[in-house]
């Protein structure tokens, strides 16, 4: 689907989605309780129907009741079934939360995706699989792993990505001893693992941050739970791009307490509106980074974002592909190895590539709203990844597109 965005104000409030990451680590902690649990406000996204749908094949069973689900979780007492395939499509969350998991229920499954999914990077899992004595084979599309996981240390860089932490905290709370996960790197996107640690406790399992590079698990067995899934800030970001461009709109039904990282999008955002150079190291919000940019593109002053080098292995190579709307629509943007350099200006009308990514997709289209001229996107359905009805929203705030 292709969409030519005629330049318009947006005006009014509006509440984002509810957070993916969350509402994945919920999915997986009711799969894994005894029990029927209730998850509460979830948007069924392509991501979160590709979480579903492993679980399911791990065990678990699952109603859809308007935007909520009920969950019978009986994974951890299945006795062991036919070797799953899963197909995680392309959410980079499932895939790398249920290789351990896998393992740990069921000594082991392949898994295949779609998109860039499976050439983005599995080595630290490689490396522990290797010193664990755990069978690995990635051929194609499809990586298979096998054995079994046994109590004990894992150390793991924490610079690649925190995923690979989340689900080794699932995995070894199944075992029958304690575990520690130990980064040997600075641990980047830590806040995605106090989420981890949050929806475990939602269930009743406890895991522990010891200091900033370890954590411990207690093997405890998981309860059912009804929990609701707060409002997503990394979509809110996009919402605070738009008010950034003089749009009289507010995000709402955000909470301020948040585990979500992402939340530093509010204070990033008064950084940005004063004029004169600026630099944003963003090695803990990565997500971050095309909401921002479009911000950077219309202020007064050079912006310069760093520590994004892992923005390269996402749904497209974030950085280049953000230079690439930024530039297609007529703002000065220089592309470095772990980051962007941005100077303000004026958005012009053009045609950009959505690169199939969701998130540049939201980008051009708020950057649009601003623009000399109309912007046609290519590829606008990528939104359905997180996002669905984003273009909806978009509509009800004024909004002016056409489907090409």
């Amino acid at each position: 689907m292709d969409l030519r965005i005629h330049p318009s104000p947006l005006s009014g409030t509006v509440t984002p989605p509810p957070s993916k990451s969350m509402a994945h680590r919920l999915v997986i902690a009711a799969a894994l309780a005894s029990g029927e649990s209730r998850i509460e406000n979830i948007a069924f996204s392509k991501d979160i129907e590709a979480t579903l749908r492993c679980m399911e094949l791990l065990g678990c069973r699952w109603q859809r009741d308007g935007d909520a689900i009920t969950l019978q979780g009986r994974c951890a007492d299945l006795p062991a079934q036919p070797f799953p395939h899963l197909d995680c499509g392309e959410s980079g969350s499932t895939l790398r939360f249920l290789i351990p998991v896998a393992l740990a229920l069921r000594g082991g499954a392949s898994f295949t995706g779609h998109g860039r999914l499976m050439e983005r990077p599995q080595q630290p899992y490689f490396d522990l699989f290797e010193e664990k004595g755990i069978a690995y084979e990635l051929q194609g599309s499809v990586l298979t792993v096998q054995g079994q996981l046994t109590p004990g240390v894992y150390s793991l860089p924490g610079n690649v990505s925190s995923q690979f932490f989340t689900g080794l905290l699932f995995a070894l709370s199944l075992l029958d001893e304690p575990s520690t996960i130990c980064s040997t790197t600075v641990l980047e996107s830590a806040d995605y693992v106090t989420m981890t640690i949050d929806a475990m406790a939602a269930a009743g399992v406890e895991a522990k941050k010891v200091d900033e590079r370890t954590f411990t698990v207690i093997p405890t067995p998981y309860r059912p739970f009804t929990e609701t899934v707060e409002a997503d800030w990394s979509q809110a970001a996009f919402w605070y791009a738009a008010a950034f461009l003089d749009h009289p709109l507010v995000p709402t039904g955000l909470a301020s307490d948040s585990a979500q990282g992402d939340k530093v999008i509010s204070q990033l955002y008064w950084r940005l509106a004063r004029p004169g150079d600026a630099e944003i190291d963003l090695s803990g919000y990565p997500d971050l980074l095309p909401p921002l940019a479009v911000m950077a593109g219309a202020r007064h002053g050079t912006t310069d974002f760093t520590g994004a080098a892992r923005l390269r292995m996402k749904e497209s190579d974030r950085l280049a592909t953000v230079a690439a709307v930024l530039t297609s629509l007529g703002i000065t943007c220089t592309e470095r190895p772990d980051g962007l350099t941005v100077t303000g200006g004026a958005f012009t009308g053009g045609t950009v590539d959505g690169a199939n990514d969701h998130r540049i997709v939201m980008a051009a289209a708020i950057a649009a709203t601003r623009a000399s001229s109309p912007v046609t996107i290519l590829g606008a359905e990528a939104v359905s990844k997180s996002y669905p009805n984003f273009f909806e929203e978009f509509s009800r705030l004024g909004g002016e597109f056409d489907v090409l």
